[in-house]
């Protein structure tokens, strides 16, 4: 299943609970700084390995992610 997530920065704090949790590594902080002064956290995923199983989502206490999935084939 392929899936790719995007985050909010202005919710995210860069705590990087969601970069422990992904299943692929796909997510790192970023070495540049939000508008509130954190690290925010990115997907890195230029293969699209992304499942888009919603670990980071469910881990983010700040509720930064949104999760896309594509729907199987029927």
């Amino acid at each position: 299943m392929k899936g790719t997530v995007t985050v909010d920065e202005a919710l995210c704090k860069g705590c990087g609970l969601c970069t422990g949790v992904c299943p692929k590594g796909l997510l790192a902080l970023s070495t540049r700084f939000s508008t509130r002064g954190y690290h925010p956290v990115e997907l890195v995923d230029p293969d699209d390995l992304c499942t888009g199983c919603e670990l980071c989502s469910v881990i983010c206490p700040e509720a930064a992610f949104t999760v896309f999935r594509e729907r199987a084939a029927a």
